[in-house]
Formats: structure tokens, C-alpha cells, sequence
């Protein structure tokens, strides 16, 4: 259950060998069922396990079905020392899998939340062990609280002290004069717990962000995405193989050198002509589409899929598609929603790169995907210091400082050998001479030119604006450091420069290094009978990373380059307003704006092949929100959030307490939570919670509509 690492090998030790004097424990606790139910008909983000697949979930049905028990454990060490734990069983039946259903490591779930030492040293107060520091106090935000890692399946519904997830850790404290105080802290590295964001993805999870669908869901994510284009490419290479498709038809696609000759056609060329394949289609988008679904079973349809391997079976987005028949011809590179749209200015030759002979199979098949992670060892730390001090006239402030990996994962693309595992380089090629005579001019000799291959171009030599029919098409070609390059045909000539290996695309989760600086302040205004607490919270992130999305190199087939983490500084801040009125009814509003320091956007149209036009902009794109379905969605350079919070204690003694707090983001997302709890008697409390999110779609809380969801819960406390 703990990890073997020096610091929290101490910690240990400093409760383990002490037990001896341990005076009798004083043990409380409670039992508690939390019960959701969704409040609208709808299909959360993910949920869906093929293109065609529309089936959700009603209004009533269970979002959660929560039972726990906690145990809290105090006791002496000892007439200087003292200990706590807690003990948390907690099972919820509606769960998407065993990871959110039951017990995991460092989640809301985990087992033990606490096991800390209090004791002091030379004026030192010490906190040794499994625990929460809180840095930050926003509301329904957090910004300077980033000593604890979050837990996100349930967004922001829980309360911090649940969803933040406690970490071993050294925590000294000492007061400075009259009104200082100074903080060090030493604390274990762990990821923020975003659902979806690993190998096995999160399929049906309620708060699965479209931005994390993009990466590991079944249906969008770029790591199924990226086999199945390459299945494609199979599918193609294959029937560039054969002279005659079934029925014995002449193949119009017939090569011996595979998709190598097809090099000056690009994606919009093939996609925005004629049909080559007996299949009634009136353009190449439906062949594409119908090869991307069916691979090569002519006799496929929506309901009789057949064997290919190499099909994609309505699963992955690849091409638009609908119910009534295996393509939808509205393939729009202007208006992308599916991953070919996205790639019209790719050579056909770049699906030789995904493409390799399977021997077993005797056909062509495509490359493979995996999920890593690659993280700090356990000898690496945080560490941390903060200085608060109040001043007379009623000032409070702290500064701060956390240098530490940050909890946000960041996913970085890169091919490598399947059998190897080295990694390769993307090289992008022109495309237009492919055939030549043995003099480097265009013939008829079917040998490819090695002076294309030979040739890369950088990022702004790629074309972008030309007339159409001058379109330069582009293949992206894979090689290793001995510049052997890989495909379903040596792209070369046969010139001794061919790996026979398969490609693989790995996207890899790690953590970087930053330097957060930041500082907060409250102060309280005497107005008479109205209270009045001006707040403020202020972040500087450096070294912090961003996505950046290369359009221009995603339309031409390089994968890997195209959605690259890239070093960015923040500066975040939120100014609060708490007043008091009506004797006990606070109203807190909060102004939140998140600055991106280093923003890109740098807009530009490419024209296709066949004179559409196309996004080859650079920008940041928004993590929360980019997917295939919204034109991998922009970030913005400064974000803006608004939020009022009201809270209010009822009954004859107080006893009872509603809350109602609203977000509203710029973008149009917004969200309302309305919580209510009610003491039956003094270990009896019941509590009721409605989170409704609306607004745009692509927005943050937007995009959760379809999980609005009210709750009801029990707590017996146990003393």
C-alpha cells in the first residue's frame, strides 16, 4: 500500500516505533449512502462504442450508488505527540469498471485517506505522513490550493476535502512574532485522477471531458484512431494488389508497388473524385468510406460487417457515417468532424508508412497504438515553503512558492519500431515526382525517384495557399537512425534503406517540472451591520505546458507532429466579495481569470488539391474541450469565469445549512450547484444536492449537460 521511498519510509518509522507508549485510542466514524439519479435523457461523452451507436441513458436512471464507512483513529504518543487516521470502505455498484467502483490507490476510494504524526520540535509544529494541506480558499476553484492532488470523477460535485487527495509528506510550521507564521513543505509526487486519461480510457463515465475522449476514447480517441487509419492503409495496400476485386472486376486501383504510385494523389484528390470501385458511389468519398468501414468485403453493409481484419466496423470516427448505409458522402475538409477530413492534403503513399505485411494472415495490415507511462521515480519530490502574516489594521496575506511536478498529465505523440521499440522520425517528403525514367523527370519506368525520399521539408515549406491542380502533395515517411525507412514497400526502390519492421504509435503520460509563485490576501471592511471581506488569490505557473495543434501538419498525414505539449507560463487570479446580510445569509461573488502567457495562434487556409479550402492555423487548443467533432477546439488566451455563492444556516438552533453556488465560464458554460443539509437528530443528517450544467456544448461545464443529476444522502455518525 505505500510506495518504497526514503521520505515515506521515515514517516513511517516516526509512527511505527514509537507504538509502545501509545495511550487508548479514541475511535469515531460514520456510515453514509449517497444516491444519484441523471435529470435529463442524453449520452455523456464516450458512452457511445460505435459511430451508430446512440443508446444513453434516461432521466432517473442511477449516476452513482454510493455506500461508505469511515473511521477516524486519535490517540497519544507519548505526552508530546499525537497520531490520527482515516479509515475509509467505500463501494459504489454504478461504477464504470473495478477502478471506480471499489478500492484504488490515491483516489477518493483509497483506504487509507490519513495517517499523520503531530508532534513539535525546537518550536516547530510537524505533520509527518498521509495528509491535506490547504493553501487556497476559492470557491468551487482551485488555484492556490495545488499541494494536493484532485481526484476528478465527479468533477467539481464533490467537496474539496473529499475530492482532494491526501499525500505523504513532511509539514513543518512555526509562528514568527506576534502574527507570522512560515510553512515548509515536502510532499510525494501524484497525478491529478482525470477519468479516461489512461490505457483502458473511460468509457461511460459521466464526466469524461471531450478533451480526454480525444486521446484514449473508443469512438475518437487519436489512440484508436490512429490503428484504424492504419487499417486503412492496409485495406488499400491490399487492394492495390489485386488485379481483379471480387466478381472478378478488373481492379482500377491495381499496382505491384502498392499506394507508391497513387504519390500525387492526395486524400481531397481521391476523396473529391471520381469513384474507382464498382460499389454506386458518385465520389471517392464514398470508397474511402466504405474501405474505411468494410475494409475489402464488398458484400459489407451497416448490418453485415464480414471478417476483414482490417474493417473498422462503424467503431472508430474515421469517415461521417450514418444508419441507413455504410458511407455518408458529406466529407467537408473545410468543416472537419472525422479524422480523414482532417488529413485532405496527405499523399496516398503516406498509407504505405501505416501499412506492413502480416505473414500469419497472408495481407497487408496496419500499425498499432499503445499507452504508457513514464513518471518520476519515488526519490523525486515537491517541496514548498509559504509565509502568511497579519498586520494590524486587519490585512491578512500569504506568499507562496511550490515547486513540484504538476498534477495535470501531459500526453506526448511518438512513433517507434513495434519490434524494437526505437523511436522514429517523421520526415515530410514532396510527393510529385515519384515516377521517373532513371533521369529524375516524371516517366513510365513504375521506379520510385530516391531524391523524393531523400528530401524533407520543414514545417513552412509545407504548401498552403495554391492554385488548384499546383497542389504539392506531401507524403510523411517514417525512418530510425540508420535512416531505414518503414511501410508496406521500400519507398526508396529497393536501395537497401527499408526496415521490415511494423510501426507503432505510443502516446506517452508524464509529469513536468514547475515553479508556481503566488500570493493571497483578505481583508475585512467595517461597514456597520454589514460585513464586508475583500479576497484575492494570485498564481504564476512557470515552465507549465499547453497543447498546441499543428493543423498544417495534420492535414498531411504527421500524426505525431501535429498535437505536441509545449512550454507555456500562467498567471490565474480570483477577487472575492463576501457579504453578510439578513444577520446569517453570506453571498460571496468571485471574479476568475485564467492568462496564458505564451498563447499561439497563427491562423492560415490551405487550399486542397480540388481548391477547397482547409485549417492550417497553429494554435493552443482547449484540453477540456478538443475533439474531432468540434474542429479540435481552440483554447483561449484569457479565460474568464464568474461565480456567486450563497449559503445560509436554518431551524431553531442553526442547525441546518443550504448552499447555491453558480459558475458561468466564458464560452457559455455554465453550472449550478443547490445543497441542502438537514440534522434529524444530532447523529442522524440528511442531505439533498442538484448539479445542473448547460451552455455550449463545447464549453466546460457545457459539455457535461447530459449529467446534470440530483442527489440524496444518509449519514449516521458514530461517536
Amino acid at each position: 500500500m505505500f510506495k518504497r521511498c526514503k521520505i515515506y519510509q521515515s514517516i513511517l518509522l516516526a509512527l511505527v516505533v514509537p507504538g509502545s507508549a501509545m495511550a487508548e485510542i479514541e475511535i469515531t466514524g460514520f456510515l453514509k449512502n449517497e444516491t444519484s439519479v441523471f435529470t435529463r435523457d442524453g449520452q455523456v461523452t464516450g458512452e457511445a462504442e460505435t459511430m451508430l451507436d446512440e443508446r444513453g441513458h434516461e432521466k432517473g436512471d442511477l449516476l452513482k450508488f454510493e455506500n461508505s464507512a469511515r473511521v477516524f483513529m486519535n490517540g497519544d504518543i507519548g505526552e508530546e505527540s499525537t497520531w490520527h487516521a482515516d479509515l475509509n470502505f467505500i463501494y459504489d455498484s454504478e461504477g464504470i469498471n473495478s477502478d471506480y467502483k471499489g478500492h484504488k490507490l490515491y483516489t477518493q476510494h483509497d483506504y487509507l485517506r490519513e495517517l499523520y504524526l503531530d508532534s513539535t520540535l525546537w518550536d516547530w509544529d510537524l505533520r509527518l505522513g498521509k495528509q491535506q494541506v490547504v493553501w487556497g480558499t476559492a470557491d468551487g476553484i482551485k488555484l492556490l490550493d495545488i499541494i494536493n492532488p484532485t481526484d476528478f470523477r465527479e468533477l467539481n460535485q464533490n467537496a474539496m476535502e473529499d475530492s482532494r487527495i491526501p499525500i505523504w509528506m513532511i509539514n513543518a510550521e512555526r509562528n514568527i512574532g506576534n502574527s507570522g507564521n512560515v510553512q515548509f513543505i515536502v510532499s510525494q509526487v501524484e497525478e491529478n485522477k482525470i477519468p479516461g486519461l489512461d490505457r483502458d480510457g473511460a468509457a461511460g463515465h459521466p464526466f469524461l471531458m471531450k478533451g480526454v475522449d480525444t486521446i484514449t476514447g473508443e469512438v475518437n480517441g487519436f489512440l484508436h484512431v490512429a490503428p484504424a487509419l492504419a487499417n486503412v492503409a492496409g485495406s488499400f495496400t491490399n487492394a492495390t494488389q489485386a488485379p481483379l476485386l471480387p466478381g472478378g472486376i478488373p481492379n482500377p486501383l491495381f499496382s505491384p508497388l502498392g499506394l507508391v504510385p497513387f504519390s500525387g494523389l492526395t486524400v481531397d484528390g481521391f476523396a473529391s473524385g471520381p469513384s474507382m470501385l464498382p460499389l454506386g458511389n458518385p465520389t471517392g468519398a464514398g470508397d474511402l468510406g466504405f474501405i474505411a468501414q468494410c475494409g475489402l468485403n464488398f458484400a459489407c453493409s451497416a448490418a453485415t460487417l464480414g471478417d476483414d481484419p482490417n474493417a473498422n466496423a462503424f467503431v472508430t470516427n474515421l469517415m461521417p457515417v450514418n444508419s441507413s448505409s455504410p458511407v455518408d458522402t458529406s466529407y467537408s475538409p473545410s468543416a472537419p468532424t472525422s479524422a480523414f477530413e482532417y488529413m485532405p492534403m496527405a499523399s496516398f503513399a503516406t498509407f504505405n508508412t501505416f501499412a506492413k505485411l502480416d505473414p500469419s494472415l497472408g495481407m497487408f495490415t496496419g500499425a498499432t497504438s499503445e499507452y504508457v507511462r513514464d513518471y518520476p521515480d519515488d526519490s523525486d519530490v515537491n517541496a514548498g515553503l509559504r509565509w502568511k502574516q497579519s498586520l494590524d489594521n486587519g490585512f491578512n496575506y500569504s506568499l507562496n512558492y511550490f515547486y513540484h511536478y504538476s498534477a495535470n498529465p501531459d500526453v506526448n505523440l511518438s512513433w517507434h519500431d513495434a519490434v524494437t521499440g526505437e523511436k522514429l522520425t517523421e520526415q515530410l517528403s514532396p510527393a510529385g515526382d515519384f515516377i521517373d525514367n532513371g533521369t529524375g523527370l516524371p516517366g513510365s519506368d513504375g521506379i520510385p525517384d530516391l531524391a523524393d525520399f531523400t528530401q524533407s521539408l520543414t514545417p513552412d515549406q509545407l504548401p498552403t495557399n495554391v492554385l488548384p491542380g499546383q497542389q504539392l502533395p506531401v507524403t510523411t515517411l517514417l525512418h530510425n537512425g540508420a535512416g531505414e525507412f518503414y511501410g508496406a514497400f521500400d519507398p526508396t526502390g529497393g536501395m537497401g534503406l527499408y526496415n521490415p519492421n511494423p510501426v507503432k504509435l505510443r502516446f506517452t503520460e508524464t509529469l513536468h517540472r514547475v515553479h508556481s509563485i503566488g500570493t493571497s490576501f483578505d481583508y475585512a471592511i467595517d461597514a456597520g451591520d454589514l460585513p464586508i471581506v475583500l479576497r484575492g488569490e494570485f498564481l504564476y505557473d512557470r515552465n507549465d505546458k499547453q497543447p498546441v495543434i499543428y493543423r498544417h501538419l495534420l492535414a498531411h498525414g504527421a500524426l505525431a507532429s501535429s498535437l505536441v505539449m509545449e512550454d507555456a507560463d500562467y498567471f490565474k487570479y480570483v477577487l472575492g466579495l463576501d457579504v453578510t446580510v439578513m444577520t446569517n445569509l453570506l453571498v460571496s461573488g468571485q471574479f476568475i481569470q485564467f492568462n496564458n502567457l505564451d498563447y499561439v495562434e497563427e491562423n492560415r487556409t490551405c487550399t486542397t488539391q480540388t481548391g477547397q479550402s482547409a485549417d492550417c492555423s497553429t494554435y493552443t487548443a482547449d484540453f477540456a474541450t478538443l475533439h474531432l467533432t468540434n474542429g479540435l477546439n481552440m483554447g483561449y488566451e484569457n479565460k474568464e469565469f464568474y461565480s456567486l455563492f450563497f449559503s445560509k444556516p436554518f431551524g431553531p438552533s442553526q442547525e441546518h445549512r443550504w448552499n447555491n453556488i453558480t459558475i458561468y465560464e466564458e464560452g457559455g458554460g455554465k453550472w449550478n450547484r443547490f445543497d441542502v443539509e438537514y440534522s434529524f437528530t444530532d447523529t442522524l443528517i440528511g442531505s439533498a444536492e442538484w448539479n445542473h450544467y448547460w451552455g455550449d456544448e463545447d464549453s466546460t461545464f457545457g459539455q457535461f449537460a447530459d449529467s446534470s443529476n440530483l442527489q440524496v444522502g444518509i449519514k449516521w455518525l458514530i461517536e
